[in-house]
């Protein structure tokens, strides 16, 4: 298994570094690593959890490759053996967690589509019974599935929280045809995943999507569907009414939220059991939804 903090351990100097992913900028090309770090309420923790950047990676490329027909993606290669140089000297350790993309002008929202009430949503709902303005019936609980999924974009902030804005707000970001588009498509692609995620046993509770244009036509980006960019519920045993179990980082937080920490950095020290534990809960999630990925990148893991 190969693990990876930062590129610098390379002796690779990105040009952008963000919570999880080292991004060089090569012209008309970006050269994306998704690395093994994680952050919980904000703060980037200083151990990693082994294998995490395979897992988002090939979660995303399985994704990019099911919805390929429907809407193109920034993907130009994951093949190690395609890196350019000087990532080609580096392709045992950068093999599976990393890829070739296209650059896109990339749009400044975040296209949410909930499907599920949890989180930010279902805490709306205690209010005043709506999600982001949008109106819900009576009655409803932690965890149940909603009448209709619900399209909540928010800003896309570089640092810091990302905010919930109305539909108005976001065609006055980007204009009302990229607005409508980027609307369906993320709604269809949400219906699709979520369908095909639930006859392997997984809810897709809530996601989110970025766009961009490349040469003109609008096209998908970043991070598809993973753990981090979802919330993946077993369908086996689901209950309305209580928190769901998930796959993702939740094991972290629950560890982190027993911790005498103020939620600033640094973060605490956490013990093995725990990233060994959320290291499974990853790997768990990529089997089930695409094994073909899993088994390809194997290696990696």
């Amino acid at each position: 298994m190969s693990e990876l903090q930062s590129v610098r351990d390379l002796g690779l100097v990105p040009d952008f570094e963000g919570k999880v992913r080292d991004i060089f900028d090569l012209g008309e090309h970006l050269f994306i690593v998704t690395t093994d770090r994680i952050s919980a309420f904000d703060v980037v923790m200083d151990q990693i959890v082994p294998g995490r950047g395979v897992v988002l990676n090939a979660m995303s490329l399985g994704w990019f490759d099911f919805f390929a027909d429907l809407l193109p993606n920034h993907v130009v290669t994951a093949d190690p053996g395609s890196f350019p140089a000087p990532f080609s000297d580096f392709a045992e350790v950068l093999g599976g967690r990393s890829l070739l993309a296209r650059k896109a002008d990339r749009y400044p929202v975040e296209c949410v589509v909930r499907g599920y009430i949890a989180g930010s949503g279902w805490k709306s709902y205690g209010v005043d019974r709506t999600i982001c303005g949008q109106e819900l019936p009576a009655g409803l609980k932690l965890g149940d599935r909603l009448p209709q999924p619900l399209f909540t974009p928010s800003t896309k902030a570089d640092s810091g929280h990302d905010e919930n804005i109305p539909f108005a707000e976001m065609v006055r970001l980007v204009g009302e045809e990229p607005a409508d588009r980027m609307r369906a498509a993320s709604l269809d692609i949400y219906r699709q995943a979520a369908d095909r995620a639930l006859d392997r046993g997984v809810i897709i509770a809530d996601t989110k999507f970025e766009f961009g244009l490349i040469d003109g036509s609008l096209a998908l980006i970043d991070e598809v569907l993973t753990p981090d960019s979802s919330r993946f519920w077993p369908a086996a045993g689901h209950a309305p009414g209580s928190e769901p179990a998930s796959w993702d980082k939740q094991i972290l937080r629950n560890y982190l939220d027993t911790c005498a920490w103020n939620k600033e950095p640094p973060g605490p020290v956490i013990p093995a059991e725990i990233l060994s534990q959320t290291s499974r809960r990853y790997r768990e999630v990529l089997d089930i939804l695409f094994p073909s990925e899993a088994e390809r990148w194997a290696a990696y893991l």
